[in-house]
């Protein structure tokens, strides 16, 4: 339940009769039904007002809810009466924001500004009035002395009512009421029946609500906060579990499943074949990983390794313009959501020299290395869900020996994304990664099969987050 239900809750209750007690000394409702048709009949013979046409009697089936039996059920034309028409109403576009006469109007302001135009004054009797529009739902009290209408407003004056009551009995009807269509509301609202209390207890009533309604913004507030830590808790759950996965505890280490070192070797073994048969470049050496690049502990057998040690084909992709059609799909910045990569939104090419050039492998690893602050550095595997290649602001790395959704786990990290903010060049509208620092990018690596376990953990895991977040 929300502040808004809460509050519902309140004037239901307010208007059903069930928040304050009766007290026969204060008389009936049908008392003061009669002293409102005697104050209507002096405001007719003082041409304040119109001899209102005869109003349908209530019947059984308009009654939505008993009342207590001190209470009348009376329609809002019986103890109000309008004000004002469209000589005392001024368009929206004449409104100053400075002047000597408040205008009311539909918005949810107040008063909407000011106008000089003492000709369209209407003077309110009693002060307080409740305000309603024809193409909106807006009820609102205003407690001027004169005031000025907005086009299409109305102006309802209590007789012989307190109108706080009437304001929230008015307000009840209107969030339970359906969208009436164009310049329905007013007229509907009109022939409305209002459960009607005796003068006195509407006072207790509106003294009640006005205790309660300081609780209700508390709780807004709390509720509030309640609905951050709901909306956050997924987040922080997935990045927990992230957290312990790139540390090591959240799958136990196995003696026989060997090490990182031996792993790293063996990586090291096949970039070198790589060379050989011609199949990739051969690299500059690459800085060592030193004790400053060390953030936290990892268990025994894993190692601290850098994306350019265990990786190769680190290419930026192709700078040529994509079409809407072509032989083959190209990857954008944009396609790559959430660490994985979405096809909805599609441009091609048919450049043969950029498909043989650019052509991506199952399991390819790409990185966004320009982007804003926020979303540069955000990567995605290729599964070869479909023949692709891939655009200039997109790096193309392909791991070895390395389980490619491993280390893009590893870039979904809060580790990770501190590294991106901290190496990231800015520049107007946009922030850029280049391939030296992404290869620079140092950590830490579990023997192989370990990989494998921790990838399966993660898989096991995140689907429960994401019906958390449906469920919150």
């Amino acid at each position: 339940m929300n502040a808004q239900d809460l509050l519902n809750s309140i004037l239901q209750l307010a208007v059903q009769g069930k928040l304050v007690e009766h007290r026969e000394e204060e008389g009936t409702a049908k008392e003061l039904l009669e002293k409102i048709e005697e104050e209507k009949k002096k405001l007719i013979k003082e041409k304040v007002i119109k001899r209102p046409k005869n109003l349908p009697e209530i019947s059984d089936d308009e009654i939505q809810f008993d009342i207590p039996e001190s209470w009348e059920w009376t329609r809002l034309e019986t103890v109000s009466y309008s004000i004002g028409n469209k000589s005392n109403q001024i368009k929206q576009s004449e409104i100053l924001q400075d002047g000597k006469y408040p205008v009311v109007s539909q918005s949810m302001n107040r008063i909407e500004g000011y106008s000089n135009e003492g000709s369209k004054l209407l003077k309110v009797q009693p002060l307080s009035v409740i305000v309603f529009g024809d193409h909106s739902k807006t009820i609102k009290l205003i407690d001027f002395d004169f005031i000025i209408g907005a086009d299409g407003t109305k102006i309802m004056v209590p007789i012989s009512l307190n109108p706080d009551y009437l304001y929230y009995v008015l307000s009840y009807n209107v969030i339970n009421m359906r969208d009436r269509g164009y310049s329905r509301h007013f007229q509907f609202l009109k022939e409305k029946l209002v459960p009607l209390p005796p003068l006195e207890e509407q006072k207790r009533i509106v003294a009640k609500i006005e205790e309660l309604i300081p609780y209700v913004e508390k709780y807004d507030k709390a509720y509030s906060e309640v609905e951050k830590v709901n909306k956050k808790f997924p987040e922080d759950m997935q990045k927990s579990i992230l957290q312990y996965a790139i540390r090591g505890k959240l799958v136990e280490q196995r003696e026989e499943e060997g090490t990182a070192e031996e792993l790293y070797q063996q990586i090291q073994e096949e970039k070198k074949k790589l060379v050989k048969e011609g199949k990739i470049r051969k690299e500059k050496p690459l800085q060592e990983v030193t004790e400053d690049d060390i953030s936290f502990e990892i268990p025994e057998s894993w190692k601290w390794v850098s994306i350019g040690q265990v990786c190769s084909n680190v290419m930026y992709g192709t700078s040529k313009k994509s079409s809407k059609e072509g032989k083959i799909a190209v990857l954008r910045m944009g396609n790559l959501q959430g660490g994985k990569i979405d096809y909805s939104d599609l441009v091609y090419s048919s450049d043969d020299g950029d498909i043989e050039k650019y052509k991506l492998d199952k399991n390819d690893l790409l990185f966004n290395r320009t982007n804003s602050r926020d979303l540069v550095g955000k990567t995605a595997i290729y599964k070869k869900e479909l023949p692709a290649i891939y655009a200039g602001y997109l790096v193309r790395l392909t791991p070895v020996k390395v389980i490619s959704d491993y280390i893009n786990y590893v870039m979904q990290s809060d580790y990770y994304w501190r590294y991106c903010q901290t190496v990231r060049s800015d520049a107007i509208g946009q922030s850029n990664i280049n391939a030296e620092k992404l290869k620079r990018f140092v950590f830490p690596l579990p023997p192989l099969e370990e990989q494998k376990r921790i990838v399966a953990k993660i898989e096991e895991l995140l689907p429960y987050n994401k019906k958390l977040i449906n469920i919150i």
